[in-house]
């Protein structure tokens, strides 16, 4: 599915997002957060990061979390920031999966939650997540 149909209907969706998909996202996002086993001292990527409900759970445990969200709605990433607007170590910015912009070696962990299928290269994806991972850094896709 092309990126912009994806960005389209999300940002549509954004309003009404955490709402309408409360108990999905609560239950997939909380098994992924107990099973990535997530140190407070790495730096988290969160590649399709929507409206930060897991940047949110990973920060009511470790409040000096650092964590970059990308997606590619603007709409997903303003509740995110509003979300998140407390936590100065905490980013969000607009970024395909396919061209991450940051420099090689640049997180600890990187997490992909109920997104990987919409990516048009996930191939492309893959190498970028790996680029950007430091050499013993792990990549968590849960989709």
């Amino acid at each position: 599915m092309s990126e912009t149909i994806v960005r389209n209907q999300y940002d549509q969706l954004a309003s009404v997002y955490d709402l309408r998909w409360k108990s999905y996202i609560t239950n997939t996002l909380s098994f992924l957060k107990a099973w990535a086993e997530i140190s407070q001292t790495d730096t988290i990527l969160d590649v399709a990061c929507g409206t930060g409900e897991f940047e949110r759970l990973l920060l009511a445990e470790y409040l000096s979390q650092r964590i970059v969200g990308v997606d590619i709605s603007e709409k997903m990433l303003a509740i995110a920031k509003q979300k998140c607007s407390a936590y100065p170590q905490v980013s969000f910015q607009i970024a395909s999966a396919s061209t991450l912009p940051f420099d090689n070696d640049s997180f600890d962990v990187i997490v992909s939650a109920n997104s990987f299928h919409y990516f048009d290269d996930p191939l492309a994806a893959l190498k970028e997540m790996r680029r950007v991972l430091k050499p013993d850094g792990k990549v968590i896709i849960l989709d």
